[in-house]
């Protein structure tokens, strides 16, 4: 391990490491524009310039390999000097629009010509003037201010994995550009804006919206997916304004994917505020008592076994639990989180969880993904292994339909029948997976929703035996899920008792009567249509499928305003913020279930959000363990039985609008129709 002289203070760091991270590691700031810690390293901006002793001039500490002996210093008089000059030749042709610049107060630019430049210009030439480029509905760009640090270049090449941005020309005429001036055709576009350290690149749909200064922040997390990427939700009065990124190595790094940062105008878009009740066919204004009595009055003449309640892909974990106690005080065993009809196995948290880990990614060196197209299904996770696969030293195979996944994999064929021809060594890929220390198999929703999923998934499970997948201190068997509900319903046991029906028994149970009452925790991905005549109660945040079939709807709370517990893919906890209050007489869903408790004479032990975690807890203890992974054993699961021979079909057929928020949102709209499955087939020539 090299060690170094930084300012008199000795250092030591990893091998590969730059005098930059060297400098760092000592408690010195270096000035950087080009310089990002997790893209290629460019060393064109020169701002980074410190002085190494016996070197004949300043070097670029960025691109610089540290040493061992190496004296560095970063206050001298020259380092200051070639600050100044490099500065003074960035501002030369850049705009003095500070003023109208979306990325006024949070400018990498501005902040290092205050601490680095001079305070004065001696440039009384004309500045260069660059066409404004187009790169799609969310990124707007006014190039004058490019500073070609080609951050933006690399990121779309090398984490994005669509390398559709580039520069042409020399010297003072170049420009950065997508080319043909196409949109970006990736979900990672929004974080263009993050990486750019000046006003070039900035959010199309968030401009002249609000200043950093007027924004109140909250530490958040995501809801648009299983990742469970942690966020900053923005908000200015009860309006949230921005969704951005925070960084966790162990989940999203620094990213997050274009849903998760645009689809926010879809919480102030058909919002439901106020209950509502179906008089003479038709949803009617009422009020949280008439609202609650109502539902009250038809529970209370049904026997357990007469209702039903399924939750959907955005409810919380308190939320969940505070219903599956309501309905186990009714006597109802009719409770299932998983609304997509996903046959896992969940009585063991081996069969449902990534065990791998996201960051566990890194280390694999065989990858099997099984009826998955992580691009669309998690698209942090699909990162992870596009990073992977830059590392080099890895066999990637995909059983399922084939995808533009980013990076390169041998498609072993769209016949389900071939998990079991791997698991019993009969298919060459096999080999590949024994032959490895770290192999993997990820598999997905596309699989385990399939009538045949309960033994897809018990296949999947003895092709980790028997290919040697699970090991001392490694378990590469992981189930990619798809939504933020899904690990925490599946924790606390909000799945069917004994002798309860799942989300195909209640809706063939709606159908024949046998069920009279199901209780939506909104669930707006199921076949409504199914639901018959039973009497339905809808509670959610938004009017879509669910509301307009609902008999009784309770407003509830969206992810961002409340305070609740999520547990993402890996089974990892994390706990969302409350940036903004809900809209009008909507409440939080605990509270709502709470009351409706009283309503039906069967009072939920609870009177706040402490004492409902208590009782959590209680259910499953390890969800103490906030941002911490708890393994699972390795047990039997699966039910054993015969894979059909026929292809899997994608899992959604627009990743833009998979949830109500979403379908709410006129960004997401927009996006869908450029990009939408056909759009895309037609804008990038491959099926994804």
């Amino acid at each position: 391990m090299p060690t170094l002289t930084v300012d008199g203070i000795q250092v030591t760091v990893e091998p590969g490491s730059t005098v930059l991270q060297a400098c760092e590691a000592a408690g010195k700031e270096i000035p950087r524009f080009c310089y990002h810690e997790r893209l290629s390293i460019a060393g064109n901006c020169r701002m980074c310039l410190v002085e190494q002793e016996k070197a004949p001039k300043p070097i670029a500490s960025c691109a610089m390999p540290a040493a061992d002996n190496m004296v560095i210093k970063t206050d001298t008089p020259l380092v200051k000097k070639a600050r100044k000059g490099v500065m003074e030749f960035l501002l030369i042709n850049h705009p003095l629009d500070c003023p109208i610049c979306d990325q006024g107060g949070e400018c990498d630019l501005q902040d290092q010509a205050v601490g680095y430049g001079l305070d004065h210009s001696r440039y009384d030439e004309n500045k260069r003037a660059v066409q404004d480029k187009y790169m799609g509905p969310l990124i707007k760009t006014i190039m004058t201010r490019c500073i070609h640090c080609t951050r933006c270049v690399r990121f779309a090449a090398e984490v994005a994995g669509t390398p559709e941005i580039g520069a042409v020309f020399r010297g003072e005429d170049m420009q950065i550009t997508t080319y043909l001036e196409h949109a970006v055709t990736t979900e990672m576009a929004g974080n263009l804006v993050d990486v750019c350290p000046v006003g070039a690149l900035t959010s199309a749909p968030y401009a002249f919206h609000a200043r950093p200064w007027e924004l109140r922040k909250t530490e958040s997390v995501d809801a648009m997916d299983a990742v469970g990427s942690n966020i900053r939700v923005d908000a200015r009065g009860t309006e949230v304004m921005r969704v951005l990124p925070r960084t966790n190595d162990n989940v999203n790094e620094e990213w997050i994917n274009d849903k998760t940062r645009y689809a926010v105008d879809g919480l102030k878009r058909r919002r439901l505020d106020r209950p509502y009740v179906r008089r003479d066919g038709r949803l009617q204004p009422a009020s949280w008592e008439e609202a609650l009595q109502t539902v009250a009055a038809r529970i209370q003449g049904l026997k357990g076994d007469e209702i039903a309640a399924i939750a959907g892909d955005l409810a919380c974990v308190e939320s969940m639990a505070a219903l599956k106690d309501l309905f186990g005080t009714l006597g109802s065993a009719n409770l299932d989180c998983r609304q997509d009809g996903s046959r896992i196995d969940p009585a063991q948290r081996a069969g449902w969880l990534f065990n791998s880990t996201i960051a566990g990614i890194e280390q694999a060196d065989a990858i099997l993904l099984i009826g998955t197209n992580p691009r669309h299904e998690a698209t942090l996770v699909n990162t992870r292994l596009r990073k992977r696969y830059l590392h080099g030293n890895v066999a990637i195979a995909l059983v399922g339909e084939g995808v533009d996944l980013t990076y390169p994999y041998e498609h072993l064929g769209n016949d389900a029948a071939l998990v079991q021809a791997i698991a019993d060594g009969s298919h060459p890929f096999a080999a590949t997976l024994k032959n490895a220390q770290r192999p993997m198999l990820i598999i997905g929703q596309a699989a385990l929703t399939r009538p045949d999923g309960a033994a897809l998934q018990a296949a999947a499970r003895a092709l980790a035996d028997n290919c040697g997948l699970v090991k001392d201190g490694w378990n590469g068997f992981n189930v990619l899920h798809d939504a933020a509900a899904r690990v925490g319903g599946l924790e606390i046991g909000f799945v069917p008792g004994e002798g309860g029906r799942d989300v195909a028994g209640i809706l063939d149970g709606a159908r024949s009567g046998a069920v009279k009452l199901v209780y939506l925790l909104g669930a707006d991905e199921i076949d409504t249509a199914g639901l018959g005549e039973a009497f339905v109660v809808y509670q959610g945040s938004h009017g879509d499928k669910g509301a307009h079939r609902a008999d009784v709807v309770l407003p509830g709370a969206a992810y961002t305003e409340k305070d609740a517990i999520w547990v993402n893919l890996e089974g990892r906890v994390q706990l969302g913020r409350r940036a903004a209050p809900p809209p009008g007489e909507a409440r939080e869903d605990w509270a709502i279930i709470r009351a409706l408790s009283g309503a039906v004479g069967q009072v939920l032990p609870y009177d706040d959000q402490r004492s409902l975690r208590r009782r959590i807890l209680e259910i499953a203890p390890h969800l103490a363990a906030v941002d911490q992974v708890t393994p699972a054993a390795w047990t039997p699961f699966g039910t054993a039985g015969q894979v059909a021979a026929t292809p899997f079909t994608p899992r959604f057929a627009d990743f833009w609008l998979t949830n109500p928020i979403a379908r709410a949102s006129a960004t997401m709209a927009k996006l869908s129709a450029m990009f939408g499955k056909k759009g895309e087939e037609k804008a990038t020539g491959t099926h994804g």
